[in-house]
């Protein structure tokens, strides 16, 4: 067993992952040899089986070719600010998604502003509506959406779910896939939980997308459930934030939702063309800013969600506003927030007031004292619980999605999001950081270091297993 040990531990620290991965798991099978191998091989594979990474390169392979990006728009962005232009740049050539403008957008301080509104597109829809999200629960929310879904999918409208196994273990009966079936709603749902040793309930699907015949879009961070819209009251207030977009950008997050879809269904008929939205945004004169919708996954061992953040973060002048509901983040991220913030930019993160979950969120304020050390602002939202996840910096630069600041979002999962520069929108995200700070209580260097003694020791406990956790 020892010998296996070394040999393991060997492999992990060769392995191209991040360091405080080969830290946590080195230390735990060498303290707890058996059990360190077991829990490694059910959790510590940072990626999923090998058959559908190769199928997700496939269909992105064969797909190309709905994607290109229209080179006027890169040219424009580039006269623009060749700096942007860049990190715009870096979403394309890894995350494979094309930087579009012809857009508009809407942004939703709350998920009980953005309910009513997606009511309203859903029963617009007249081809389709593709519907991909981690938490599906019944409720008012879900209920009303249901019934809109099925009385479309009655009327000859193509309607698909994808939902995730494990985020809705809790919230879905069994087979609920068979019973959305026998309705006419197509419905699939990502990498099946399975009570048994497996190497691949690790990664989840944790986007969310709501793509109406292709020229109307939403994600962010509400799921569809009813406490995202403040009709069940768990944690106090939930605070969330959701984008629509309409136009050109959609085109991304519709190939998204197809490209999962294939790889969950193995479906090789599926012709992206069809899906392409007749509607135009050119008649409308559209020419505000730019969209980059873009997905992250952990097939290709690019961490293309948190090498945005950092993009962001580098090369900002003036401030770096962050909202998230975990805070549990590697050393390249911390150097980084930290070496802005002495830089003299004004760096905020916003955290919850109260937790979801005590031991993530007890984990989520040992990283307070270091960051506060180096200069970084922190704010915990004092009604209820924090669930939004945007950045947004210098008045210029947002992005908002599903990407959370913690290891199982910036490595594990499946995520989405929208890189939006030089429109109305990024102001609207920083003017409702800058309101939430009105109910925020700022957290004091006082508060991490007079902690009582065993929560700071389960605190440095945690941080080394944060990896895993």
């Amino acid at each position: 067993v020892h010998i296996l040990t070394i040999i393991m531990v060997l492999w992990i620290v060769n392995k191209n992952i991040n360091p405080s991965y080969k830290l946590a798991w080195t230390m735990l099978m060498l303290i707890i040899p058996i059990f360190g191998l077991i829990l490694y091989l059910l959790l510590g594979q940072s990626r999923v089986a090998h058959k559908m990474e190769e199928n997700f390169k496939a269909i992105i392979k064969e797909n190309k070719k709905y994607l290109q990006e229209d080179e006027g728009i890169r040219k424009k962005i580039e006269e623009d600010d060749l700096l942007y232009a860049r990190q715009s740049e870096y979403i394309r050539e890894y995350a494979g998604f094309p930087l579009c403008g012809n857009t508009t957008a809407e942004y939703f301080q709350v998920g009980d502003k953005m309910f009513p509104v997606l009511i309203k597109e859903l029963e617009a829809a007249e081809k389709y509506i593709f519907i991909e999200y981690f938490i599906i629960n019944d409720g008012l929310m879900w209920s009303s959406i249901l019934k809109i879904l099925e009385k479309k999918a009655k009327e000859g409208v193509d309607v698909r779910l994808i939902y995730d196994d494990f985020g809705c273990l809790a919230t879905l009966p069994n087979h609920y896939d068979r019973e959305l079936e026998k309705i006419g709603i197509k419905c699939v749902v990502f990498n099946k939980f399975k009570p048994i040793l497996n190497i691949v309930q690790n990664n989840r699907d944790h986007r969310k997308l709501c793509i109406i015949d292709g020229h109307t879009g939403f994600t962010g961070g509400i799921n569809l459930a009813d406490e995202y819209i403040n009709k069940k009251k768990r944690f106090g207030h939930w605070k969330d934030t959701a984008i629509m977009l309409k136009g050109d950008g959609v085109w991304n997050m519709t190939c998204m939702f197809l490209q999962m879809w294939h790889v969950i269904t193995k479906d090789k008929n599926i012709d992206f063309k069809q899906y392409i939205p007749e509607k135009s945004m050119e008649a409308i004169g559209v020419d505000e800013g730019y969209f980059h919708p873009f997905a992250d996954s952990p097939l290709d061992h690019e961490t293309v969600g948190e090498n945005i953040y950092l993009n962001i973060i580098n090369k900002a002048k003036k401030y770096v506003y962050i909202c998230t509901p975990y805070l549990i983040i590697d050393n390249e991220m911390m150097t980084a927030l930290i070496l802005a913030a002495k830089s003299g930019v004004d760096v905020r993160i916003m955290t919850p007031g109260i937790p979801d979950k005590k031991i993530v969120f007890l984990l989520t304020q040992s990283y307070y004292k270091h960051l506060i050390e180096g200069g970084v602002k922190i704010y915990e939202y004092q009604p209820g619980f924090l669930h939004s996840k945007t950045f947004v910096s210098d008045d210029l630069v947002s992005v908002i999605g599903t990407i959370n600041l913690d290891y199982r979002s910036l490595y594990l999962h499946f995520e989405d999001g929208i890189w939006i520069y030089k429109n109305h929108i990024v102001e609207d995200i920083r003017d409702d950081f800058v309101e939430s700070l009105e109910v925020c209580k700022q957290v004091s260097l006082d508060f991490c270091e007079n902690r009582n003694l065993f929560v700071r020791g389960l605190q440095s406990i945690m941080r080394v297993l944060a990896p895993m956790l």
